[in-house]
């Protein structure tokens, strides 16, 4: 069964799991083949009440100890840009979109995505343009993140910040 699983974290992104369970959204997954769509939704006020259909089923939960099972069960995973959301998922090979919250101030969590993009790593968006997104994604373009290489995430994420 293909399936997408969408991650925000710990934190709030209430626009990110609303806009994902659009039915501009759902109408785009189910055209591309997805047929699970698995929420994690955070300490976000909004708790889907997406029922599925037979071509798509939509479950949803706030959090669990680990979400690597999530992740390798995932053909796409769309995450915020949360630096430990982004590594974990480029880590376990899978196709990453990530979605930047335009509500956060001085967002380096923009950065780290616009880099990862360059990169050629990830797929990054909007809220306003994860529809559009989502429609003319070419996954086969993502080149894979080298595995085990903590130390220059570290370093790029110092950068990014800041910190060198």
């Amino acid at each position: 069964m293909k399936s997408v699983f969408v991650t925000v974290g710990t934190t709030s992104f209430d626009d990110l799991i609303a806009t994902v369970c659009s039915p501009a959204a759902l109408q785009v997954l189910q055209s591309r083949g997805y047929q699970k769509l698995v929420l994690q939704v955070g300490r976000g006020e909004l708790k889907p009440a997406v029922r599925g259909s037979p071509a798509l089923a939509v479950e949803a939960f706030r959090f669990k100890d680990s979400l690597a099972e999530d992740l390798r069960r995932a053909d796409l995973v769309i995450s915020h840009a949360g630096a430990g959301s982004c590594l974990e998922t480029l880590e376990e090979g899978k196709p990453l979109i990530v979605v930047t919250n335009e509500k956060l101030m001085n967002n380096h969590q923009l950065e780290l995505a616009k880099q990862l993009h360059r990169d050629g790593h990830v797929l990054y968006c909007n809220c306003s343009t994860l529809v559009e997104t989502l429609q003319s994604m070419d996954l086969s373009t993502l080149k894979p993140y080298p595995p085990g290489q903590p130390e220059k995430f570290a370093l790029f994420l110092d950068q990014v910040v800041g910190f060198q």
